[in-house]
């Protein structure tokens, strides 16, 4: 089946997306392998999670122990689309029954102090976590006064007491909650979709080893569940066996802060002779292309990059799954912009798209990315400017590196 893109899924009306247990129990799993108490002690909040619902809230729990949390925060966003039910999530009654004596068209929080047997049967499991906050013992269950947003200001105060925040943000607010995230000098887990890496305000970070991408996802697609209420319009979804719904995602990514050992494998890549020789990925090139807006060659692939080559390479945004920083620097974007160390060497005069059928507009987008002079006209869409010496092509967002000095 085709894949929809999550970017587009997360700005519906119904942008309720609930993350996979298996794939968050592979991320926090990798970050443990690297640093066993990397938990320990902390508090971890879920400000994005449904606590009804949320795999992220269930996962912690269920490790609180293991993993020595001091606390787990998990807020929900009004209204929740189990706010009048059960905790089906924990697998106590998959029934919608009423639940009495709590709040229900509201944004909720649970507050997790404690976790133990309740029901005496000799194993912690979420039907203690169900009691336990029924009887509000050790734990909390309640109301939040506004809607649960993130940026309102009892979350804000539930971030400030959080040591690190791990969730599934809303993907059309991605970049004013990366901000708030390191406004508040938080560690963080969080998805996101691969192309966040080009705004200017992640990127900024990722270049300057503030922030990287997580260690248990470099490639394909993900399912997640949707509300039975969600629109589905797009391909790639599927109904289980117990009726819920599931959208595969592609181009998704973990963000994080947190070290792991995947950032500090170095690449092993042949030298530039080797590469055009033996690399199947260059049959048929004799060279790499260099940028005609850039000094840069372009490496189309991350396993193509020449060891012993010395200026600046083009890679594909998805290098950073591969991304070692003490092996390579990242010195631009090919955004176009001029903030970075690695700017355009021009910007195009009058610059025309020529489409395939014979049509001409306005040719801008070849000042927002890296050009490819050609020797002549091709089939596909190709560019043209008053200070260009031939058609140009373009080439999706380029992440600008070089080898480190040794």
């Amino acid at each position: 089946m085709a894949n929809s893109n999550l970017t587009n899924a997360k700005r519906a009306k119904n942008d309720e997306f609930y993350t996979q247990y298996d794939d968050i129990q592979k991320e926090i799993e990798a970050y443990l392998e690297y640093n066993p108490k990397v938990f320990k002690g902390k508090t971890v909040y879920c400000n994005c999670d449904d606590p009804f619902e949320s795999n992220f809230f269930r996962y912690f729990v269920l490790n609180f122990d293991k993993l020595r949390l001091k606390q787990l925060i998990t807020t929900s966003y009004k209204p929740s689309p189990v706010a009048n039910t059960q905790l089906e999530l924990i697998g106590v009654d998959k029934t919608h029954t009423k639940s009495k004596g709590r709040p229900k068209i509201t944004a909720n929080k649970f507050i997790i102090n404690e976790v133990q047997d309740i029901d005496g049967d000799g194993e912690f499991n979420l039907k203690d976590v169900a009691k336990q906050l029924k009887a509000n013992k050790h734990n909390e269950w309640t109301p939040i006064n506004g809607d649960g947003d993130f940026r309102s200001d009892e979350c804000i105060k539930l971030l400030k007491q959080s040591d690190i925040v791990v969730t599934n943000p809303p993907f059309s607010l991605f970049r004013e909650y990366v901000k708030q995230l390191f406004d508040y000098n938080k560690k963080f887990v969080i998805i996101g979709n691969l192309n966040a890496i080009t705004y200017k305000e992640v990127f900024q970070k990722i270049k300057e080893n503030k922030m990287w991408l997580g260690p248990s996802i470099s490639s394909g697609d993900r399912e997640f569940q949707v509300p039975d209420s969600y629109p589905i319009t797009a391909a790639g979804w599927r109904v289980n066996d117990e009726g819920k719904i599931f959208l595969r995602i592609k181009g998704v990514r973990w963000f994080t802060n947190l070290d792991h050992g995947r950032r500090h494998q170095p690449l092993k890549p042949m030298s530039m002779k080797d590469n055009l020789r033996f690399n199947k990925k260059l049959k048929g090139k004799e060279f790499y292309d260099r940028y005609d807006n850039y000094d840069a060659i372009e490496v189309p692939f991350t396993d193509a990059i020449p060891s012993d080559y010395k200026g600046v390479m083009g890679v594909p945004i998805s290098f950073l799954d591969k991304y070692n920083p003490d092996q390579f620097e990242i010195v631009g974007l090919t955004s176009g912009r001029d903030e970075f160390e690695c700017r355009p060497s021009k910007k195009y005069i009058n610059p025309t798209q020529h489409n395939t059928d014979g049509s001409v507009i306005n040719g801008s987008k070849s000042n927002t990315r890296a050009t490819i002079k050609l020797d002549k006209v091709p089939a596909d869409i190709y560019y043209t400017a008053d200070n260009a010496d031939g058609p140009l092509l373009i080439v999706y967002a380029r992440i600008l590196i070089k080898h480190k000095k040794k």
